[in-house]
Parts: C-alpha cells; structure tokens; sequence
C-alpha cells in the first residue's frame, strides 16, 4: 500500500497533535515513526490505518493502482498497539478463528500454525483473560503477522514483552514482512532496527 500525506495536521480540542505533515509511505516501505511519550505516534498510526481523519489536510491510499477510499483501508490492513483489546472471554483457539473470520491468514498459515507460532501448547482452550500481559502481546503480534494485508501497523511492538518475546518479535519481522509497507511507532530502537526511514513526530509540531 502506498499512503500520501497532504498537510496533514491532526488537532484535540484546542491542542494541535501535530501540523503539515506533508510525507510519502511508498508501498514495500519501512518506516519508523518516533518521538517522546505523548507526541502524537499513536494518533498519526490511527490515520495511518484510516481509523481517523485530519483536522486538516487530506490522506490518499493505494493498492497497486488503484485509489482506495478510508473506509476500505480496514480490509488492507494488520495492526497491533497496546491500545487494542482482545476478546477475554475466547479461548486462544477461538480467539484465531474469530479474527480469521474478519481477516484471512497468509496462504500458509492455518490456526494450528498460529498456535504453533506462540508455542503455548497448553493454554490452546484457555481464556485470554488469564494471559500474562506478555501472551496477550504475542497473540496481538502473530495475528497481526500472520494476517494477509497490505500494510502492517506497528505501535509499540515490544510492550510487555521480556528479551525472549523481543527476539520472538524479531523472528517474526524475518519471517512475515513480505512486500507490505511497514509502519513502526516507537522509542525503542530494537523495535524498528529493521526500518531505513525515521520520521520524528516531532518535527511536525
């Protein structure tokens, strides 16, 4: 997916988030948005996803060749945040088929598969709500990974997760990118080791 920013400027009541962001998200992109807790990363990933509109300015999105409206973005895109909540009352195994319902896996990844993945062979009929803060990370990581899209969506990928879960995510980042455009917010520098271009959320204030 390529993503086009025209003066983009996102604005809360009386405060401005951030101002004219004029930028280009080409497709097969990586791409690290960074900045201090509270900047506006997680409000220009929201826009990202088509999920909010500017204050000012317009956002355009490509598929190929094709124009697509915000309203279509959701069916392109995977994203994990901490700000997303899970469905406590599935099991893991429910949990996978139900996001499959919304959302198709890669050609090769099947439910089992995803469980195999988050190697938890003995939480595969337990409720998400009795997840350590790390499982429910990984399970939002594999699903986001492992989902056929177009643009992955990054925002704080590493939260609550200890160094075996960051070099899991790692692995993730060597198996699953493919050629989708790839957007990482954080302050982490592991997070996004894998992204050429830095954007400072800060330059746009």
């Amino acid at each position: 997916m390529q993503i086009t920013l025209f003066q983009v400027s996102k604005r809360y009541r009386y405060d401005w988030i951030f101002k004219g962001i004029d930028y280009q998200f080409n497709a097969g992109g990586r791409y690290a948005v960074t900045g201090p807790n509270g900047s506006g990363k997680s409000t220009l990933m929201k826009v990202l996803s088509g999920h909010l509109s500017p204050s000012k300015g317009s956002v355009e999105f490509r598929v190929g060749d094709k124009k697509i409206t915000p309203d279509e973005v959701y069916s392109q895109v995977s994203y994990a945040a901490p700000y997303i909540e899970l469905i406590e009352e599935l099991t893991l195994k429910e949990a996978i088929a139900f996001h499959r319902r919304f959302k198709p896996l890669v050609e090769e990844c099947q439910t089992q598969d995803v469980i195999d993945l988050l190697a938890f062979p003995k939480s595969v009929e337990k409720q998400v709500r009795h997840f350590s803060s790390g499982m429910k990370q990984r399970l939002k990581l594999a699903l986001a990974f492992c989902s056929q899209s177009s643009l992955l969506l990054l925002d704080e990928p590493t939260t609550n997760l200890d160094k075996q879960g960051v070099d899991w995510y790692l692995n993730l980042t060597e198996r699953f990118l493919r050629q989708r455009t790839v957007v990482v917010a954080s302050n982490v520098e592991t997070d996004y080791s894998f992204c050429p271009q830095v954007i400072n959320i800060q330059d746009f204030k």
